[in-house]
């Protein structure tokens, strides 16, 4: 079995990749924290899109998301920017869930992600 790790340290590692599976950390905003919903989701995307790439693959080989919002009340902001990333026919199967606390306050979406190779 053999597994590859990106941007990894003692804690975690960003992406794991397994045979032809990548499976990604879930992600915050870290260049927008305290930011609006939309432009965290903005910011996810564009951390997923590279990580994807890191990893030799792209969103349009996207499995499965799930999307944590400290308010459901947000899930149609964060759904106007995932709904123009999404585009194309390539949607993955995605869940989103409300939780009110995430790795730190400024931080209100998170985003995991799995996608093929």
């Amino acid at each position: 079995m053999t597994l590859e790790r990106l941007q990894t340290n003692d804690r975690m590692s960003q992406a794991v990749i397994h045979n032809d599976t990548v499976y990604l950390a879930g992600q915050v905003a870290l260049s927008a924290p305290g930011a609006s919903v939309a432009d965290q989701t903005r910011a996810i995307l564009k951390q997923i899109d590279d990580l994807l790439a890191a990893a030799g693959t792209d969103k349009s080989k996207a499995i499965t998301a799930t999307i944590w919002l400290c308010n459901m009340d947000d899930f149609a902001e964060m759904n106007s920017v995932w709904d123009e990333w999404s585009k194309g026919g390539n949607a993955p199967c995605r869940a989103a869930v409300e939780s009110p606390r995430l790795a730190a306050p400024e931080f209100t979406v998170e985003i995991g992600l799995i996608a093929a190779r």
